[in-house]
């Protein structure tokens, strides 16, 4: 039987005698920390982006990942620490300012947040219209391009009732490309969906991944990380435990709580057999 992976593909292997890749970050943590009143969610993490690189964060629930990126584009704000966006600190930004860095981050949730009443063309040119100011017809030629660019140039007139779960992410997916962002950030993209949907979704992030676009992506989807990622980040209590490419993360992670993990979600019937 096909799998959804199967049309997946590695990334482009950079080219000989150009500059070494994602040398220059485009993200940077120094230091962070996050917590809700005594309890710790990110502890001392350090970590840093590079600018086209596609990073696959991984590890069990409750484990930060999801707080990690939703601090890059304050979500969250940071508790301790500091984030740098293209170099530039951001703990501090507010209002028009904070906007502005938004305008820049893309972001694609679990569960769509698509807006019930609107059509997937307006919910995709809605930020040109309201927030910069786009008439709404060229807005709506951006969105509609964008459509098309995610495989449903047909679909701009359907309601996300009328859409299928695959169908609104991709949707979500243009919206989060709708101001040209120099970063886009996926939480768990994948999670809601039903598993005949999920290869769709994989690859418009795939062939995103493929434009030069930095990816950071939480996901539990390993054989995506495995094919797509540049790097694969391993967390767990709120730390960082390993990070490395994705054939030495796969074939020999060093940190036993990866080993232990990796075992689960690669053989989950094994794994469910060991608990019972």
């Amino acid at each position: 039987m096909q799998s959804q992976y199967d049309n997946l593909q590695p990334s482009a292997a950079p080219v000989a005698d150009t500059p070494a890749p994602h040398a220059i970050p485009a993200v940077e943590f120094r230091q962070v920390d996050k917590f809700f009143g005594p309890h710790y969610v990110i502890r001392q993490v350090d970590f840093s982006v590079g600018r086209g690189e596609v990073v696959a964060i991984c590890g069990p629930s409750g484990s930060g990942k999801s707080t990690l990126i939703r601090l890059i584009n304050q979500l969250e704000t940071v508790s301790g620490g500091e984030i740098l966006i293209d170099g530039h600190p951001t703990s501090a930004l507010k209002g028009r300012a904070l906007r502005e860095l938004r305008t820049h981050i893309g972001f694609v949730f679990q569960q769509f947040n698509l807006y019930g009443h609107l059509n997937a063309l307006d919910n995709v040119s809605l930020a040109l219209i309201t927030v910069h100011g786009w008439t709404r017809a060229k807005a709506h030629d951006k969105a509609q391009s964008l459509l098309e660019r995610v495989g449903l140039g047909d679909k701009a007139s359907f309601l996300p009732s009328q859409l299928s779960g695959g169908q609104q992410q991709r949707v979500a997916i243009a919206r989060a490309l709708v101001t040209d962002p120099t970063l886009i950030l996926f939480d768990e993209p994948t999670s809601a969906l039903d598993p005949e949907m999920i290869g769709e979704v994989l690859q418009v992030m795939q062939e995103l991944a493929h434009s030069g676009i930095t990816m950071v992506v939480v996901t539990h989807e390993m054989s995506f990380a495995r094919k797509i990622a540049d790097r694969v980040v391993f967390m767990d209590g709120g730390v960082i435990l390993e990070q490395a490419d994705p054939e030495t993360f796969f074939s020999a992670p060093v940190h036993p709580r990866a080993q232990r993990f990796l075992q689960k979600v690669l053989n989950p019937l094994h794994a469910r057999l060991e608990e019972s």
